[in-house]
């Protein structure tokens, strides 16, 4: 497997954002872990700015300081994934939602990618003093929760949620501390 890192969205990677936005859309795929980029076609620039302020956030009842990157594969520099971490959780945030939004095209998924993803994410967590993540998936997307099981996700509860996902929704908290040291060997060669 090729090397993955993240990046911080920039102007040099609008035609690349766009493209990945447009493959979810090309597949009927839902849209996570992209800061709201798939509401910004029209405006990359706006969401740029949107980002900047989203990172500079003073958390409130409203609004919490979070930072978009990119999940780029280093052979080839293309976006094969995205992730949104919130920095802080406000009492929305911790009822629906969590930490962290994450996503990889759909043409790249099965490969392992998205278990990368959260790594990194747990690092950026870790750097930020976040000691334990929350974390969100519909029941009907056992990718994503799988991948939270993975890195020893446990789940807290599972509810209807009728307000924003309008589907089955299940809930999981993970050490980020125990969660890096189990994984350490086995995706630090991939980051």
């Amino acid at each position: 497997m090729d090397r993955l890192f993240f990046e911080i969205p920039d102007i040099k990677r609008k035609n690349d954002a766009l493209d990945y936005i447009k493959e979810h859309i090309q597949y009927g795929s839902d849209i996570n872990g992209s800061g709201g980029l798939d509401r910004y076609t029209d405006d990359y620039e706006g969401w740029l700015d949107k980002l900047e302020k989203d990172y500079k956030t003073v958390p409130n009842e409203e609004r919490v300081p979070a930072r978009t990157f990119f999940l780029v594969r280093e052979g080839d520099g293309r976006i094969v994934g995205m992730i949104n971490i919130r920095l802080a959780l406000n009492e929305r945030l911790r009822k629906f939602g969590g930490h962290i939004g994450f996503g990889i095209r759909p043409t790249e998924r099965g490969k392992g990618y998205n278990k990368i993803n959260l790594y990194l994410a747990l690092k950026v967590c870790r750097e930020n003093g976040i000691h334990e993540v929350l974390m969100d998936a519909d029941l009907d997307n056992p990718a994503s929760w799988k991948t939270m099981e993975a890195f020893g996700g446990v789940r807290i509860r599972q509810y209807y949620d009728d307000e924003f996902a309008h589907c089955e929704v299940v809930d999981y908290t993970i050490d980020v501390d125990s969660a890096l040291a189990d994984h350490a060997a086995e995706y630090e060669p991939y980051v």
